[in-house]
């Protein structure tokens, strides 16, 4: 992923962020840094890039044209996701964090003295973000906080990935107590759970911890945790129709847009899907105007939604599919037995060797859902039948496995047409759903 830092002082934006992990990983080139001098493109002979304000008023103002060239510089005539960072923007939040995490570039615009000229601000930024509800001397800092909170979101960047996953406001809860060597340190002993070995107890104990944390120190964080629990509980009434909704909240990737009763719009901007359950045409098309113009995908479940998102998005694809789901506690049994996962970007991928030569696979892509296995072969050596239900089922045990690892209700999903498929999931342990969930992609 690259930076680039628009800034008057870039000394210190290169000192700030080649240290520590974000050192590391710009070292290993899974990051790069770059601090642009705007001073570098003014056209005033003495380096001025400031001047008065129009109208009047105390400080300077940035000028529009150092900032501009400095800006082509850097993008071209390329679109470049930029950053303004400034009190007036919107709060950044660690899910705002993730979302840019996913892009492959990004610009920050640090000012200066009494801001920039507006006119500037209107041709290059696409986003106006504040750290919070206080003024700097310069952007620089904020800059850096921004740039350190999504850098540790990118694959790659922090050895331990998990970690990412399950810290402060992940799922709209603070991190819950650690503790670490010796078990007795002033006459304070470790908690005998976290002792105990005793996984199950111990993500009970932790999740406990998280709530008591957030209730008493974040009530605004734990007011929005229990509306997702309360939501997540209500679909639970029809689990089969509704467990792409309710895992997408659960794994704290959704937010709630719009609600009336049982009408419910849910959106996850960090992959542009959003979920409607609506019966009601007109409060569906005032939820799905809420949406933002990334949204390219929407679950639904309801038919008689899909002539409303035909005209919402105008040139569309539509997938008719089912959920398939698996509630019970114990492990599938894997067969086949040499499995490698790999990662590729956004999606992770479990294959199946024979003899050293990848046989099957299936993906679980950003969305999180699993599609069913894929089988190749090389020419002359097709599977048998037996081989090829050994690898499908190993695959599709072996993935519903890792997902219940991460505390998830495995899931995957399947065309509504294939009942081969449907009657092997059926087979294997895993719950169909009767509705079919249509997947609408724009075009």
């Amino acid at each position: 992923m690259q930076f680039h830092v628009l800034t008057l002082f870039p000394e210190m934006i290169v000192q700030g962020l080649h240290t520590s992990i974000i050192g590391r990983a710009v070292e290993q080139q899974i990051l790069s840094v770059n601090a642009v001098n705007i001073r570098d493109y003014t056209l005033d002979k003495h380096g001025k890039v400031d001047d008065y304000t129009y109208g009047g008023g105390a400080g300077m103002l940035m000028q529009a044209q150092p900032v501009y060239d400095a800006y082509k510089a850097v993008c071209g005539e390329r679109k470049v996701r930029t950053v303004y960072v400034t009190p007036q923007g919107t709060p950044f939040t660690q899910k705002l964090a993730g979302e840019l995490s996913k892009e492959s570039e990004l610009v920050f615009l640090c000012g200066h003295y009494e801001g920039i000229d507006e006119r500037v601000l209107e041709e290059v930024v696409t986003d106006y973000i504040s750290i919070g509800d206080y003024v700097l001397t310069g952007g620089e800092l904020p800059a850096m906080v921004m740039i350190d909170a999504i850098a540790r979101l990118v694959p790659g960047v922090l050895n331990n990935e998990v970690s990412a996953e399950t810290e402060s406001f992940h799922n709209d809860l603070l991190e819950y107590p650690q503790y670490s060597r010796p078990e007795v340190w002033m006459g304070k002993q470790v908690p005998e759970v976290l002792l105990s070995g005793n996984h199950t107890k111990i993500a009970t104990w932790r999740l406990e911890q998280s709530k008591e944390r957030t209730r008493n120190v974040r009530p605004d964080l734990f007011a929005k945790y229990e509306a997702k629990e309360k939501l997540i509980k209500d679909l639970s009434k029809e689990k089969r129709n509704y467990i792409h909704m309710m895992e997408s909240l659960s794994r704290g990737r959704a937010e709630l847009i719009r609600r009336k009763g049982s009408q419910v719009l849910l959106y996850d901007a960090q992959i542009g899907m959003a979920y409607l359950k609506a019966t009601d045409e007109v409060w569906a098309l005032e939820a799905l105007e809420c949406l933002p113009k990334e949204a390219v995908v929407c679950y639904t479940n309801q038919h008689q939604m899909l002539p409303l998102l035909k005209r919402f998005w105008e040139q569309c694809e539509i997938l008719e599919k089912r959920n398939a789901c698996y509630t019970q506690k114990d492990n599938l049994y894997v067969r086949h037995k040499d499995i490698r996962s790999r990662n590729c970007g956004d999606i992770i991928c479990y294959q199946a060797y024979e003899e050293e030569t990848p046989v099957a696979y299936i993906e679980i892509k950003k969305d999180g859902i699993p599609d069913l296995p894929v089988l190749y072969h090389r020419p002359g050596a097709e599977p048998n039948a037996l081989q090829q239900e050994q690898y499908l089922t190993s695959l599709i045990a072996y993935t519903v496995n890792k997902q219940k690892e991460t505390g998830c209700i495995p899931y995957l999903q399947i065309s509504a047409q294939d009942g081969c498929a449907r009657a092997l999931l059926e087979q294997m342990g895993l719950y169909v759903s009767g509705d079919v969930v249509y997947k609408v992609e724009k075009i």
